[in-house]
């Protein structure tokens, strides 16, 4: 599992008078199409299929589930909802999102964040993914109206059914970069070494040859 800076500097394939960008900005000019043309550009691994969700539908997937356990790197109150550093806690789906949403106070900022995030995601990943969640019609119908996907119905239940246990050893990375004024914009500008380095991790995990560019 490999987050990627929201302020990431990238240049957008298809919108080149628009770069180079933040690469959250692939999706405001291009959609899905545009984000996944920008990272598989941009890391240098195929992109097959793409599964997106928001806040409200991955709040109801947690609910769904009976909540998740996730223990926390650090200290801190957000929204109603305390944490304390190497505690666990079980959360809700709200508690959840207060976790995985702070940012301002985190010494890490948006790394940080991006952290927490992925201990919620592998914590969902824990309960759901079995086969009897995936052929669950209330758990998909519960997130239909807050995700978006190209995977059909039995393509999710193969992977479903195929990777029941990868949840259990989840490996979790991140894009490194350095924050750089550029035209007068804040970005994460990353390194050709990180972003390398990256690249290589992901193709590994896809058995596809290194890269050195």
């Amino acid at each position: 599992m490999m987050s990627l800076p929201r302020d990431m500097e990238v240049n957008l394939p298809d919108y080149p008078n628009y770069s180079p960008a933040k690469i959250n900005a692939a999706y405001v000019y291009g959609g899905t199409k545009e984000t996944i043309s920008t990272v598989q550009k941009y890391l240098n691994v195929p992109v097959d299929y793409y599964f997106m969700i928001n806040m409200g539908g991955l709040k109801k997937a947690i609910n769904k589930v009976g909540g998740v356990d996730v223990t926390s790197p650090l200290t801190f109150t957000y929204n109603g909802s305390s944490f304390k550093k190497g505690k666990t806690t079980h959360m809700n789906g709200n508690t959840a999102l207060n976790f995985a949403r702070m940012r301002h106070e985190d010494p890490q900022g948006d790394y940080g964040r991006q952290t927490r995030q992925r201990l919620v995601i592998s914590a969902l990943m824990k309960k759901s993914i079995s086969y009897k969640t995936v052929l669950n019609s209330d758990f998909l119908m519960a997130i239909s109206d807050e995700m978006q996907t190209d995977l059909t119905r039995s393509q999710m239940i193969k992977l479903a059914m195929s990777y029941r246990d990868a949840g259990k050893n989840v490996k979790s990375d991140h894009v490194q970069g350095s924050g750089q004024m550029i035209g007068g914009q804040s970005f994460e500008v990353v390194s050709a070494t990180e972003r390398i380095r990256a690249s290589n991790e992901l193709r590994a995990n896809l058995d596809l040859k290194q890269v050195n560019y």
